[in-house]
């Protein structure tokens, strides 16, 4: 389904779902409150300076809003709904934005702590006041389930909350270090982005931020201009990753980078910050996978592996590849199967029956066609290459407005013994396709575990506490779970990546203070650096 957009000086007019076009199911309409113009209208009322008519959203550069940029088409991966225009900035413009937000680091490393922590306070009241508001932008332009965005945004207020609460210990005897840069994913704008960039300031860091090309533009705008507008030292800036990279990456100016993002692009950002003194957090792909050897409780697998398709796998945590004993793989596929024929995939905001409730989902849409297009070709490739076809889901009409387009959407599959020489083997996918991989020995288990050189998280699902030591002790992962899968965490859990999954300081809990504080000259920083790695305790 398309709607009608209003700002036509910078994009086109989509066409209104007529009675004629959809038959019998003409009644089919988004939840009631929610539709797009009526939320940019409400976010003109609340930030008339950042959000302009015509679609127009503005960049945060000097402590004022401005420079449209040259603008780009965002349309909304649900449906194709026109949304508005990034304003994408050219880099003498992002370069003034650098040298502003260092000069405030001056003046706000002096401010009193608890001057620090009052403001932040305040922009999460803020926050929270309009926590309704924000999942629905995280819906419209993410995709997200509108559950799973309500729980985004309030895992950003907890988080940081946490932090206000606990700040005084951390930062005992440790100053702050300038300028914090933070590129991050389009997947988590409030929880991961938002949640970052509150505690850097709260630890006494001026913030620079770029907005994800593929999402969360009106989400950031209005957090991060409420945190503006509560005093913290903080701009948001819009552009080509590439363009920009002199200002956000190897900027004289930044302290600190933070980037979470792909390994190719992780990898030549590591490149270039190699022989500078600066503090880096680059957060990077790798294949999370779950062991399944000497195992029983098939149920709470099931549980699981349901909630593990949550936003269509499109996750850092998610877990893509189940490696499983051979004798026990029949059981495996009984529990299998059905849950992903089980999976609600659908529009977020497709009305229930009392017009104000969105549907209950496992995942909505993926973040764009072309992430659509390009797993299709690796799920082709596999099954070319002889994997075997174990599911393909198909979309149910029921959670879909007639005639939408669905060119984001691509419902749950799985493949089996993908060969060796596919790109679905070595890569994460970053969507809802599974891999199985059966196996004899403890060591093909391990050592299939470890495919992709490091990765964020792993599990075993094992009844022998032995066998769970040993793998434990023996993956290349950050955290490991033993029958349950394991996430980012929050508050004091510490996060981090093992290999190319990671490269830098360590984040979470106390280590993300750390990561953007300095303490006694020469100290050690707990993180996966390339001459050395010290880990804490995570597992």
């Amino acid at each position: 389904m398309k709607q009608t957009e209003p700002h036509t000086d910078v994009l086109n007019h989509v066409r209104d779902v007529k009675p004629e076009d959809t038959g019998n199911h003409a009644e089919k309409h988004v939840v009631v409150g929610s539709e797009w113009p009526t939320l940019f209208t409400r976010l003109r009322e609340l930030m008339p300076d950042a959000f302009q008519p015509g679609g127009h959203v503005l960049n945060l550069v000097e402590g004022e809003w401005g420079h449209r940029g040259r603008p780009k088409r965002f349309e909304s991966p649900c449906d194709g709904t026109d949304l508005c225009a990034y304003p994408m900035l050219d880099l003498p413009t992002a370069l003034k934005a650098v040298q502003f937000e260092a000069a405030e680091f001056e003046r706000w490393s002096r401010t009193d702590l608890d001057e620090r922590r009052a403001r932040v306070t305040s922009c999460l009241e803020r926050i929270r006041e309009l926590r309704g508001l924000l999942a629905l932008l995280l819906v419209w332009e993410i995709g997200k389930p509108h559950k799973q965005a309500l729980t985004s945004v309030d895992r950003c207020i907890s988080g940081v909350e946490w932090y206000v609460e606990n700040i005084e210990p951390m930062v005992e005897g440790r100053k702050p270090i300038g300028l914090i840069s933070n590129i991050a994913s389009w997947n988590y704008p409030l929880s991961v982005l938002v949640h970052a960039v509150l505690v850097q300031m709260l630890a006494g860091n001026s913030v620079i931020a770029k907005t994800p090309t593929d999402g969360g533009l009106c989400a950031l705008t209005l957090s991060l201009g409420m945190a503006r507008e509560c005093g913290l030292p903080v701009s948001l800036v819009s552009g080509s990753g590439g363009r920009l990279s002199e200002a956000l990456v190897r900027n004289q100016d930044v302290a600190c980078l933070s980037f979470v993002g792909g390994k190719s692009n992780g990898r030549d950002i590591a490149a270039s910050l190699y022989d500078r003194d600066k503090r880096y957090m680059l957060e990077m792909e790798g294949i999370n996978a779950y062991g399944i050897w000497d195992f029983s409780d098939w149920p709470s697998l099931g549980e699981q592996i349901k909630k593990g398709f949550e936003y269509g796998k499109q996750r850092c945590t998610a877990y893509p590849r189940y490696v499983v004993q051979r004798e026990l793989f029949p059981e495996f596929l009984r529990m299998y199967l059905p849950v992903l024929e089980g999976l609600r995939v659908g529009h977020p905001l497709l009305a229930s029956d009392d017009e104000t409730t969105p549907p209950v989902l496992d995942f909505g849409p993926l973040i764009t066609p072309n992430t659509v297009e390009s797993l299709r070709v690796m799920y082709s490739d596999a099954v070319g290459k002889g994997a075997v076809s174990l599911f393909e889901g198909s979309l149910d009409e029921n959670l879909l407005f007639p005639d939408q387009d669905i060119s984001s959407y691509l419902p749950p599959a799985a493949l089996m013994n993908v060969p060796r020489n596919c790109s679905l083997y070595h890569l994460e996918p970053f969507g809802p396709i599974d891999s199985i991989v059966i196996v004899d020995q403890i060591e093909e288990l391990i050592a299939e575990m470890n495919v992709s050189g490091g990765s964020l998280v792993g599990s075993i699902a094992t009844d022998d506490s032995q066998i769970a030591s040993r793998v434990t002790s023996e993956l290349r992962t950050f955290k490991v779970g033993v029958n349950r899968m394991r996430s980012r965490g929050d508050r004091e859990e510490p996060f981090g990546g093992s290999g190319e999954s990671w490269k830098g300081c360590f984040v979470g809990g106390e280590y993300l203070v750390r990561a953007v504080t300095e303490g006694e000259p020469g100290e050690s920083l707990y993180g996966n650096f390339p001459d050395h790695t010290l880990l804490p305790e995570t597992r």
